[in-house]
């Protein structure tokens, strides 16, 4: 039985969805330091790389995995790499994936902005239409996000891929699932090399499976 609403659980027999691993890269220097990292092409840390080759692990027990695809930042390649390798499986990348373009605040902590410009960081916070000075609005990420999330779905029917990324595409993603406001990516909190999957039936529904999983790595 399937029900009418598309958010329901309600499946059809046998129904195969298509299922995103998702994960998002380990730590960089911008990370540990609570930096805002949109576009910076931050490399991983040695701790980021120890984590990567644990998600890799963990994601590896999640078989059969059909795919990698990375968004095309360094540090999300360099986690990728690790996934890749541990599956045997190319990577291939997807610039739909890619970090909020966060403009002129790269590189600034919260509060060093709160500071500066405490008004626009407030509406920034509270309408998703507010963009950071010469970067995208959260309404902008999420159709960028929700469009390479249909792209993906369409061309791998049933399938199950690891998409390497980063917090803003990942929040997004699980806010749609939810059906929950735009605002809510800024009440999640997401770990680096967390894992969370969400499935997509063919039939319309959509299902979180797990959030921010950290396991894998020390301590978590």
């Amino acid at each position: 039985m399937t029900a009418d609403n598309n958010n329901s659980t309600w499946l059809a027999s046998g129904a195969t969805p298509t299922r995103f691993i998702l994960l998002r890269h380990g730590v960089t220097a911008y990370s540990v330091q609570r930096r805002f990292a949109g576009r910076s092409d931050l490399p991983l840390l040695d701790e980021g790389i120890a984590q990567a080759r644990a998600a890799a692990r963990r994601t590896s027990e999640l078989t059969p995995i059909d795919g990698v695809i990375s968004s095309p930042l360094r540090r999300t390649r360099q986690t990728a790499a690790a996934v890749a390798e541990q599956l045997g499986l190319p990577v291939a990348l997807d610039e739909g994936l890619i970090e909020t373009d966060f403009g002129s605040w790269d590189g600034y902590t919260f509060d060093e902005l709160r500071q500066a410009d405490p008004e626009l960081l407030a509406s920034w916070l509270a309408d998703p239409e507010v963009a950071p000075p010469g970067g995208e609005s959260q309404l902008q990420v999420s159709a960028r996000v929700l469009a390479a999330r249909d792209r993906l779905v369409k061309a791998h029917p049933g399938r199950t891929l690891v998409l390497v990324t980063h917090v803003s595409p990942i929040k997004v993603l699980a806010a749609d699932v939810l059906g929950a406001p735009a605002s809510a990516v800024h009440r999640m909190y997401l770990a680096p090399a967390s894992v969370s999957v969400l499935d997509y039936f063919p039939d319309g529904p959509m299902s979180l499976r797990c959030f921010n999983d950290t396991a894998h790595l020390p301590g978590g």
